[in-house]
């Protein structure tokens, strides 16, 4: 069992959360050096099946679920949330945690050696196993993420503000770095730009207004961001500031978005609230939402705080007037 003389600066930690914490470290580690060595051994990229949502899986998610699964054991988490099973599994009967995790998020861009991390959260555990994660994200006691790129760095939130450590690869200690605040502004948005004809149209109205530069509603020239890997997209954002936006479409399978409320998305905004930033599902607080189902997805938005409000904002116009960019008024225009 790991106390707190494991491989994460743990005296940055509350007591309570240390065990846990320094178990993540630990399949963080290893799966960082995993990750690096893909390709010369294993073939850690190939297909293995799909998960519980229907999902591709490949050999590296089945490891990732396996490492933080067992690791975790005996670290005082009762139950175990992944994206890669069909329900809770229990790992402590006496445990006081539960905890939600994305072993692996953006796994299939490991052959192109795109950044990919680990998202997770505790909350506290319940009697019932689905009652601790079918809960409003606003009881999240901790969340983070694991960036596994360029550097392997561990982002978390205890409740207090966000904080970076980073992979000392050579010690294989995750040293505190710096807090993390999201930056107020910036000029990056990131969307999938390839399935703008199926998108709501507020969702279209931003992004055309976005797209109409300074001469545009918001008074400034934009750069387009998309790297398909949520971890990714979030560390940047946290770096440097922007918003990130995975609407619901008019496709089948994406009325109600892509990305996971329990595993991605609650934890995702409590980082980021944390941190100084909004995340909303388009128009509402994502943290004030309860998931229905423990794959259950949602629309997805977040980023600095007066650029989320102003997509809110969109939202809340019965028809918002749109856009710069097909010669029509813009929300924000004079």
């Amino acid at each position: 069992m790991l106390d707190h003389a494991g491989p994460l600066e743990a005296q940055h930690v509350p007591a309570a959360y240390r065990r846990p914490m320094q178990a993540i470290a630990a399949a963080a580690r290893d799966l960082s050096a995993a990750i690096a060595g893909a390709g010369l051994g294993a073939e850690l990229g190939a297909a293995s099946g799909t998960n519980s949502d229907g999902d591709r899986q490949i050999a590296l998610d089945v490891m990732a679920d396996a490492a933080f699964r067992s690791g975790l054991a005996g670290t005082g988490i009762r139950w175990y949330a992944s994206e890669e099973l069909d329900g809770v599994a229990e790992l402590d009967r006496d445990g006081t945690l539960a905890l939600a995790i994305d072993p692996l998020d953006g796994s299939s861009n490991v052959d192109v050696n795109v950044s990919i991390g680990t998202i997770f959260g505790l909350y506290p555990a319940a009697a019932d196993a689905a009652a601790s994660f079918l809960r409003p994200g606003r009881d999240l006691l901790a969340a983070g993420y694991v960036i596994y790129g360029p550097q392997t760095a561990l982002v978390a939130s205890f409740g207090a503000g966000a904080m970076k450590f980073v992979l000392d690869r050579p010690a294989g200690i995750f040293r505190l770095a710096a807090p993390v605040t999201v930056p107020p502004s910036s000029a990056e948005y990131a969307i999938n730009a390839s399935n703008q004809r199926h998108w709501p149209e507020p969702v279209r109205a931003y992004i055309d207004d976005c797209l109409a530069g300074a001469e545009g509603p918001h008074g400034s020239d934009f750069n387009m961001r998309w790297i398909a890997s949520l971890v990714a997209e979030v560390h940047r954002i946290v770096t440097r500031g922007g918003i990130f936006l995975y609407p619901a479409d008019a496709r089948a399978g994406y009325e109600h978005g892509r990305l996971r409320r329990v595993y991605e998305c609650a934890p995702i905004a409590f980082l980021i609230e944390q941190a100084g930033g909004r995340a909303t599902d388009g128009a509402e607080r994502i943290l004030d939402q309860t998931a229905a189902a423990l794959h259950e997805r949602t629309p997805f938005v977040f980023g600095s705080a007066e650029k989320v409000a102003h997509v809110a904002a969109y939202h809340a116009l019965a028809r918002p007037e749109v856009s710069a960019l097909f010669g029509r008024r813009g929300l924000f225009r004079n």
